[in-house]
């Protein structure tokens, strides 16, 4: 469960901030209570620590207070760490204390079935009634590493990094793990807050708060589930509007589906294919490791700008250079040739035995000329054909001899990029811990290395791709501002419309069908083939037969009367025996269109999202290929057309191997009329046509299938 009332950026600036802190349930029994006290006193905690135990008269070397009534001192922030069945009370003795701010470290609610959510809405109604905010229960707390405040129930390293990344988390353990992994690649973090079970306090609520914290320049998130997705459009489109990236790692990608596969576009649309849609519309970079998450994060707290996808490569190693080279065209980033002067002051440089391209291997002579690396860097950042540079470096692992003159260098080097205003990514060659000299390189010289070429180059690619998102913000689309209609009453029935309705129907919404006559024996059959002209397609028609082709209720490219009757009554029979209905007779004839392409396009109802819009390569291969995009609705006619344009079979309409190029725009529109279409109808679960035609300048429905419920 989760309150439906919003917690604003305001509130959890004072609930974030707190001047003083009243342990409750401290004990010297329990390495939640000994964590989170020891956090706060080892961390810089500035204001005073209170510990509320009825049966100790000390605890942690400190006066123990029966109850937070007995304090009598004013108490920004009670730290709950007690059973459930005082929690209430407990809760209520705040309260009376006017304690406004919680965190329920205390387990046993929602998560463990029935008797613990029934007990957690009484914790949100108590919490509500006295104007309380509750971060919990079943959280650790949160760490506020740039105000010195760590009320979190887990130990954490002895030194904290202040920086410029915030943390939300859906787990608890995982938190200090990410700690120990942003301290030993020393990424600098802001906030990082433990969720619990939201059941007050979201998600939502702290990434909102995030975006308005100064301290804070990328928020990472990660996310076991999307419990508000209206909110979290909204924050997500704050966050790209004021320039702050959201990195997510969401688990669930094998989740299957739940909603029906009775036509194939709800096979195609896995609950994971949709979140990742959802993410790329709102420029959420999304990543799938925890190494990924805090390179990323890092990398854009420090870089946040990379002007284009032209990049120079700066190395002591050829095999470096083949590895940066691939992975570059993984990630679609340019290694573009330097320009003639940049190449003839490199020559000046290098050894003789060194090749100036790019990538470049200034080869392992940087171990005898200890100044080659800062040379060539300087050299290479003025090239006009580059956007930004790659230098693989690693830091001293041990402090040098020439320490001073190395830490002379950096800080030149520094000075000489600031000037220019052209980024220099400094990546290590694997992601190891960075030696405590290392660290006091990038602190004296305000210089980020980050770890590993694998992850530096996904962490590389994924800040390129949010800076297009940032720069076309304008093109962007806020989710959830339109809703197709819907029902969401599982007790009413579920209506599964035969082909020739659905073509009526689509019809009558000025979308493009092509002809058909429907028929009930061979004789009617065979004038329908006349009607509209040989050569024809004949379709099995029942509400009850979603896929036709699985039960043998298509035939194709019929070119004489002879072979219409025949293929009628073999369908017929055939169908009848095979299917639990009987009586079925009603066949649906078309004319056969031969060559062009067939695309899929097909809406089906997300239970999380809405309305999701897949338009991939269609016909009877669509499930095979699985070569589709995907968008949550709304969407305009131009989103349509990149859709259109990121498929794989893309070519396919623009002419390829001599066919009629398509009107991709014609198409685009057309796929917009069955939006339209859709949105008049009351319960929609799946309204699908494939395929839809497309040959030159024609574009008809050649199928289609509509699911509702009523």
């Amino acid at each position: 469960m989760i309150s439906e009332k919003r917690v604003t950026p305001e509130q959890l600036r004072s609930f974030f901030q707190p001047k003083n802190i009243a342990l409750i349930g401290a004990t010297d029994n329990s390495l939640w209570s000994i964590s989170t006290y020891e956090n706060l006193k080892n961390h810089g905690f500035s204001g005073s620590i209170y510990c509320v135990n009825p049966n100790k008269k000390m605890v942690h070397g400190e006066k123990a207070y029966p109850s937070i009534r007995d304090i009598k001192k004013p108490i920004d922030l009670a730290y709950i760490m007690v059973s459930t069945k005082h929690l209430l009370q407990l809760m209520q003795e705040a309260a009376d204390a006017n304690v406004q701010n919680l965190v329920l470290l205390t387990s046993g609610f929602s998560e463990i079935g029935e008797k613990g959510k029934e007990l957690e809405k009484k914790v949100l109604k108590l919490a509500e009634e006295n104007n309380q905010i509750i971060l919990g229960p079943n959280g650790n707390g949160f760490i506020h590493i740039t105000e010195k405040i760590t009320p979190y129930g887990l130990p954490l390293p002895q030194s904290l990094k202040p920086g410029s990344v915030g943390v939300v988390l859906q787990s608890g353990a995982l938190a200090s793990q990410l700690v120990t992994l942003s301290e030993t690649r020393h990424i600098g973090l802001s906030l990082l807050v433990s969720m619990g079970n939201e059941t007050m306090v979201s998600m939502t609520d702290v990434i909102d708060y995030l975006i308005e914290d100064k301290n804070t320049k990328v928020i990472a998130l990660f996310i076991e589930s999307i419990r508000q997705t209206k909110e979290f459009a909204r924050v997500a489109q704050k966050a790209l509007e004021s320039g702050k990236p959201i990195v997510a790692l969401k688990i669930g990608r094998s989740e299957e589906s739940a909603r029906s596969a009775m036509a194939h576009t709800g096979a195609l649309v896995g609950d994971d294919v949709v979140n990742d849609a959802a993410f790329r519309q709102l420029g959420v970079i999304r990543v799938h490791s925890l190494e990924d998450l805090m390179t990323t994060a890092g990398l854009l707290g420090h870089t946040l700008h990379l002007p284009g996808r032209n990049m120079g490569v700066v190395t002591p190693s050829g095999g470096a250079c083949d590895i940066i080279a691939d992975r570059s065209a993984d990630e679609n980033i340019l290694l573009p040739d330097f320009a003639p002067e940049t190449v003839k002051q490199l020559e000046s440089i290098v050894p003789d035995f060194s090749t100036v391209n790019n990538p470049l291997d200034i080869t392992g002579y940087v171990v005898v000329d200890r100044t080659l690396m800062f040379r060539t860097i300087d050299v290479v950042i003025n090239d006009p054909h580059l956007d930004f540079v790659f230098c693989l470096l690693d830091p001293p692992r041990v402090k040098p001899d020439n320490a001073d003159d190395l830490l002379t260098q950096y800080k030149k080097l520094k000075e000489r990029l600031d000037y220019l205003q052209r980024p220099v990514i400094f990546v290590m060659n694997v992601g190891v811990d960075v030696s405590e000299f290392g660290k006091t390189l990038m602190e004296e010289t305000n210089i980020n290395f980050v770890g590993g070429m694998e992850h530096g180059m996904t962490a590389i690619g994924n800040a390129l791709w949010w800076n297009e998102q940032k720069n076309n913000i304008e093109m962007s689309f806020k989710l959830n501002q339109k809703t197709l209609h819907s029902s969401d009453n599982n007790q009413m029935s579920s209506v599964q419309w035969s082909e020739y309705n659905a073509r009526e129907y689509l019809i009558k919404q000025d979308v493009p069908v092509v002809p058909g006559k429907l028929a009930t024996n061979s004789e009617k059959a065979i004038t329908a083939a006349k009607e509209v002209g040989y050569p024809v397609v004949m379709k099995i028609q029942s509400e009850l037969i979603a896929h036709k082709s699985d039960v043998g209720g298509v035939a194709l490219n019929l070119q004489t009367d002879e072979e219409v009757k025949k293929a009628y009554q073999n369908m017929i029979d055939k169908v009848n025996s095979n299917h639990e209905a009987s009586n079925i007779n009603e066949v649906l004839i078309s004319p056969m269109r031969k060559g062009g392409t067939e695309i899929l396009v097909g809406l089906v109802k997300d239970p999380l999202w809405g309305y999701v819009l897949t338009v991939g390569l269609g016909g009877i291969f669509v499930e095979i290929f699985k070569d589709t995009s995907l968008r949550i609705l709304p969407v305009n006619q131009q989103e349509i057309v990149s859709m259109l344009k990121e498929l794989k079979s893309a070519p396919l309409l623009s002419g390829a191997r001599g066919q009629a190029a398509a009107d991709i725009c014609h198409i685009a529109n057309v796929i917009y009329k069955i939006i339209e279409a859709a949105d008049k109808l009351s319960g929609l679960e799946v309204l699908e046509v494939n395929p839809l035609f497309v040959k030159g300048e024609t574009v008809e429905a050649l199928d289609a299938f509509i699911h509702t419920i009523e």
